[in-house]
């Protein structure tokens, strides 16, 4: 049996990456310097986070060039510095050097992105960003949807990573359509294998909450999830450290059930 099937696979500790952009979205609405993004992360970190996303848009409606410089200056953690394939941002990428920078789609005119990254269609600019951010040392992942050209593409890339996007899937589940979270899910699982097979490492991320995490941190491939809004969100409520704290020990939980499942 190939040591790349779910059957046989341990595994491994599920890191969890907290996405501090929407603290600079607070902070930016009114001016100034509070709340700031770093302390948030510093904090983040001391309730488990493994590590810390920050997205550097174009139009820099969050995430600064120098909250990234402080980020990357200031954190022992690894920074995952979320970003368009564009020249500008690979410019920052390569002065800054972040752990890893996840290439994800970017439109002005969106809230929030809204789906994966193309990588099936032919992209030069995307071929030599991947190319220019490895040859630096820095871990590449590209956000795709979970479907098997695009892993397959992502793998041709020579990509370290791929991300799934869980969008489509946080939000069947929150209008209670069972069959349609039992199909996406079933889709994350096999995307998360087939990549996996393919060598890649396997994150997960977007809309993720207490309520959707738990069935992808099942998953045995999965390695790490990113989740963001959602744990900002209820730090209004309990405060960053409590939101995070509860993240991570689902997590572990739900990763701790796969464990004794694959031991049987």
């Amino acid at each position: 049996m190939s040591p790349n099937t779910a059957s046989d696979l341990s595994p491994p500790y599920l890191r969890l990456g907290v996405n501090i952009d929407h603290v600079a979205t607070v902070r930016n609405a009114r001016g100034g310097i509070h709340p700031d993004p770093l302390h948030a992360a510093q904090l983040a970190i001391s309730a488990g986070a493994d590590g810390i996303t920050a997205h550097l848009r174009e139009d820099r409606r969050h995430i600064t060039d120098r909250d990234v410089e402080r980020l990357k200056a200031e954190l022992a953690h690894p920074l995952n510095l979320e970003m368009a394939a564009t020249e500008e941002m690979c410019a920052i990428a390569l002065r800054r050097l972040p752990n890893a920078c996840c290439l994800v789609p970017e439109k002005r005119e969106e809230r929030t992105t809204e789906g994966g990254l193309d990588v099936v269609r032919p992209n030069p600019l995307l071929e030599r960003t991947v190319g220019r951010l490895r040859d630096a040392g820095i871990r590449v992942s590209l956000f795709i949807e979970p479907d098997a050209a695009a892993i397959d593409a992502s793998a041709k890339l020579r990509a370290d990573i791929v991300e799934l996007h869980t969008g489509t899937y946080c939000e069947l589940a929150l209008v209670s359509d069972a069959a349609g979270v039992a199909r996406e899910l079933r889709r994350i699982g096999d995307a998360a294998r087939l990549a996996h097979a393919a060598g890649l490492e396997v994150h997960a991320g977007h809309g993720l909450t207490y309520a959707t995490a738990g069935a992808v941190a099942a998953m045995p491939e999965m390695v790490e999830l990113n989740i963001g809004h959602f744990l900002i969100g209820e730090a209004i409520f309990g405060g960053l450290t409590q939101s995070v704290g509860r993240m991570r020990a689902l997590m572990t939980e739900a990763r701790a059930g796969t464990t004794k499942q694959a031991g049987r």
